[in-house]
């Protein structure tokens, strides 16, 4: 609203809609919080279950011919329908931010499906590929602990163009959020990224990474942000 505008208003409305508008942010960042948290629940829970399993993934190959094939998630669904739901608030955010101010009812079911979608297939590309890391740190002689493998395939998974930052203890959820809901809701396609990242893992030399990664925990890694904030922006 201009300043001339709001100067003209009675003190208890201009008040009022201050209120609201603090309420609406708060409202806002509660959800986005409350899904982000649901995305790494997700995550750890997907990954987790990788490496209880005795079977890995060997090569970048094997990776995307298991992914064309039929997946096992049902013990993940209760997870995965938490983040669906979390998410159809925070993309009427997201839409409202890109001014589409007014979204069907048909849009947000077919928003809805394709965010089930997206993250459905973003489950099982990340359990691959943390499948293939945990095979590479082992054929270095180092054990596939949960943290280590966590955090390189999420890493490889966002960005599988650079080396793996180790150097700080936050996992990119924020991103890999973006990833999976909003760009399943406005209808993008992860496979060539997962793809890419598969391709990179199977270049891993895991004692190298192993030995990396003993060395930043034996230091105290460094506090660096999670990357991208918290704004889930297009």
């Amino acid at each position: 609203m201009p300043a001339d505008q709001q100067q003209g208003m009675p003190s208890r409305f201009r008040a009022g809609a201050v209120s609201a508008g603090n309420d609406a942010t708060a409202a806002a960042r509660q959800a986005v919080g409350a899904l982000v948290e649901a995305v790494g629940a997700l995550a750890s829970a997907a990954i987790d279950r990788v490496l209880l399993s005795d079977e890995r993934v060997s090569s970048a190959a094997e990776a995307r011919r298991l992914l064309a094939g039929e997946a096992d998630t049902e013990a993940l669904a209760d997870k995965m329908q938490r983040v669906v739901v979390l998410a159809i608030p925070v993309v009427r955010i997201v839409a409202r931010g890109a001014r589409l101010t007014r979204l069907p009812v048909a849009m947000l079911a077919s928003s809805s499906l394709s965010v089930a979608m997206t993250v459905r297939a973003g489950v099982r590309e990340l359990q691959l590929l943390s499948s293939l890391v945990a095979f590479r740190l082992e054929r270095g002689g180092a054990p596939a602990d949960s943290a280590p493998v966590t955090k390189v395939a999420v890493e490889l998974y966002l960005h599988p163009k650079r080396s793996p930052d180790l150097g700080d203890d936050k996992l990119r959820l924020v991103r890999l959020t973006r990833k999976w809901v909003v760009g399943g809701a406005f209808g993008r396609n992860t496979s060539k990224r997962a793809a890419r990242a598969f391709d990179a893992a199977e270049k891993l030399d895991g004692a190298e990474l192993a030995g990396r990664w003993d060395r930043l925990q034996a230091v105290g890694p460094a506090q660096a942000p999670a990357g991208g904030g918290s704004a889930l922006d297009v």
